[in-house]
């Protein structure tokens, strides 16, 4: 093994052009399939900690309520019971928690905006607080400064809001205004709550821009019902990839505890009112989620990124494979004395191929070694960087308001393997023609 990388070193360094330039292309290639992997793989987890900060857990138990056959309400009676089991279906969660949920309009002086509103108890939403940042006046004033107005913690305080960055600047509003909610209560009447802004958060991807949240409290009266009731109980686990697995538990659990479940349904809730409110039934049934069931409308973006890189490295591969055989078959054609002598003094076939691919072994493995320095360097310094992102369109494909990128030792040591064996898949046909020579005619065409 040591003779025959040898040997593949020196071949390298002797075709220097053709070494140069087909090195240069798999680099190239592996760097560009690093950054588009460390993209795909920052948008996914962004969505997991969006979703999973502002709209979902991992596991969702919601569920709708339905006083009259047209009508379908988010509401979960029984609050205290369902948290109950579920504690007692998920012992390994590693917290619980529920939130009230609505609708309605959000009006500032200025402005407004159909919003989602969260009603939450602050004593319980410690992993919500910590994944928030107050903003800089900057981000949501023009000609603001980069202090840090007010206090997550006053959203104790009865009648009070968190908003976000991007929902600030649109009404144009700051810590201590004012606005007033409008919404629809469950009787069909209107009804209205002022609310004081005590804290603006930076925006988290553009997910942000749908939620507000206030103490669980104002959303009770806004709506008018009662403390056993919420909207929603979110499971939080140690890994996401457990979230099928206990959603599954779930299921079948809870209608052993008298609570009709709802058909599993990979939507998130806003999309399911109409087919709810269609059906004929009256009273509660559950609705089972995992996160991304909840932001599924809006997974398109990786799964469009992980095709437009599948594409582009499919068309580049093909490429630098079709460049690799026919430099393979170049090199068979001036080495095909020394693949004659070779064979005449015994060397087997064995050898001859692994001579070749090897050789290709090298070369795409230190190619793209270098590819993937380059790359890692680059977007490391990005990273440090923090680049604003100033394109709204920008801000919404990448799902951050800085050039971020997500980077682990997976993403380096298969995109490594991947391309070393790529290069080898292509050495290896012209290796076996290059076996298949007779020794004498080998010799005598080298004349």
């Amino acid at each position: 093994m040591i003779t025959l990388l040898e040997i593949a070193y020196r071949n390298l360094l002797q075709a220097r052009r053709r070494t140069l330039l087909l090195g240069s292309a798999i680099a190239l290639v592996a760097c560009l399939f690093l950054v588009l992997r460390a993209v795909s793989a920052s948008i996914s987890e962004r969505m997991i900690e969006s979703a999973t900060t502002l709209s979902a857990g991992h596991v969702n138990v919601g569920g709708f309520f339905k006083t009259r056959r047209k009508a379908a309400n988010p509401i979960l009676a029984q609050r205290d019971e369902i948290r109950r089991i579920t504690r007692e279906l998920v012992p390994e969660a590693v917290s619980i928690i529920d939130r009230h949920r609505g609708w309605g309009r959000l009006i500032s002086p200025a402005s407004s905006i159909n919003i989602g509103i969260n009603g939450i108890v602050p004593e319980e939403e410690q992993r919500f607080f910590q994944s928030l940042r107050l903003a800089a006046e900057s981000e949501y004033k023009k000609d603001g400064s980069e202090q840090r107005l007010g206090r997550f913690a006053d959203l104790a305080q009865p009648n009070t809001a968190i908003l976000f960055a991007a929902q600030a600047k649109k009404l144009e509003v700051q810590v201590g205004d004012s606005l007033t909610f409008v919404t629809e209560a469950s009787g069909g009447q209107s009804n209205t709550v002022d609310l004081r802004i005590v804290a603006i958060a930076s925006d988290i991807g553009f997910m942000s821009n749908w939620s507000i949240f206030v103490p669980r409290q104002t959303v009770l009266d806004l709506y008018k019902v009662g403390p056993d009731t919420t909207g929603v109980v979110m499971v939080y686990l140690a890994s996401p990839a457990q979230a099928e697995a206990v959603m599954a538990r779930l299921r079948e659990g809870f209608p052993k505890k008298g609570f009709a479940v709802l058909d599993h349904d990979p939507n998130p809730f806003f999309f399911k009112f109409d087919k709810i409110a269609g059906e004929d039934w009256l009273g509660q049934k559950l609705d089972l989620t995992i996160w991304s069931d909840e932001i599924s409308f809006v997974l398109w973006i990786t799964k469009t990124l992980d095709m437009l890189a599948f594409f582009v490295i499919a068309v580049l591969a093909t490429i630098i494979v079709g460049g690799l055989m026919n430099s393979m078959w170049m090199s068979v054609r001036e080495r095909t004395k020394e693949i004659g002598t070779m064979r005449a003094i015994g060397a087997p076939k064995s050898f001859v191929i692994n001579m070749f691919v090897l050789e290709a072994l090298l070369l795409g493995f230190l190619s793209s070694a270098i590819g993937l320095f380059i790359g890692g360097s680059l977007l490391s310094l990005l990273n440090k960087l923090q680049l604003p992102i100033s394109n709204d369109g920008i801000r919404l494909f990448l799902m951050a308001n800085t050039l971020a990128f997500s980077l682990h030792i997976s993403q380096f040591v298969l995109t490594l393997l991947l391309f070393t064996a790529v290069t080898g898949l292509a050495a290896l046909y012209p290796a076996l023609k290059a076996a298949r020579m007779r020794p004498v005619e080998a010799l005598m065409q080298s004349k």
